[in-house]
């Protein structure tokens, strides 16, 4: 029996939904698939390596790493451990808390991401950015800030700054 609480959605509130959600998996598997085949590495290893460039000195607390990554603890220290194998990332202690530990990008890794990076961010482009108007564009960059806002309270997992230069001389990676 139906709650008469429950707030159903409407048969447009609804398609809105399916399509929001077939829009994002269809496009999250396709750009896996281009890291995947183009880079070797899953979208998560990129994600790091991305969070770790744009760090100061290219370093970062393995917790807020994770949070900014939005990855568990575990998940990113499994991550972590396999970049380490691949020469990619080195961690070391954190000075001003022994529990703590710090990850750190390597010049291999570095070179990693920049390789990966061209192929990457033409896979966004095409793949999102070329089937909108800058009116969708601008429009979507809005709504998906509305939702991070709503779901996190006004406090993202990441630092947002709009137009931050990231790896590279003077481009930000997708």
């Amino acid at each position: 029996m139906p709650d008469e609480g429950t707030r159903w959605l409407t048969e447009r509130e609804q398609r809105t939904w399916r399509s929001f959600l077939t829009a994002n998996r269809l496009l999250f598997d396709q750009v896996e698939r281009q890291l995947q085949q183009g880079a070797g590495l899953p979208h998560a290893y990129f994600e790091i390596l991305v969070r770790l460039s744009e760090a100061p000195d290219r370093a970062m607390r393995m917790s807020e790493l994770a949070s900014t990554s939005l990855s568990s603890r575990s998940r990113l220290s499994h991550a972590v451990a396999r970049m380490e194998e691949t020469g990619w990332v080195r961690r070391r202690p954190c000075e001003s808390d022994r529990r703590g530990q710090i990850a750190e990008l390597t010049a291999e890794g570095l070179a990693q991401l920049e390789a990966a990076v061209p192929s990457h961010v033409e896979e966004v482009r095409s793949l999102l950015f070329d089937a909108l108007t800058e009116t969708q564009r601008e429009a979507l960059l809005e709504i998906s800030d509305a939702i991070v806002d709503h779901i996190t309270r006004g406090d993202p997992p990441w630092p947002v700054a709009p137009d931050t230069p990231g790896p590279g001389p003077s481009r930000r990676p997708a």
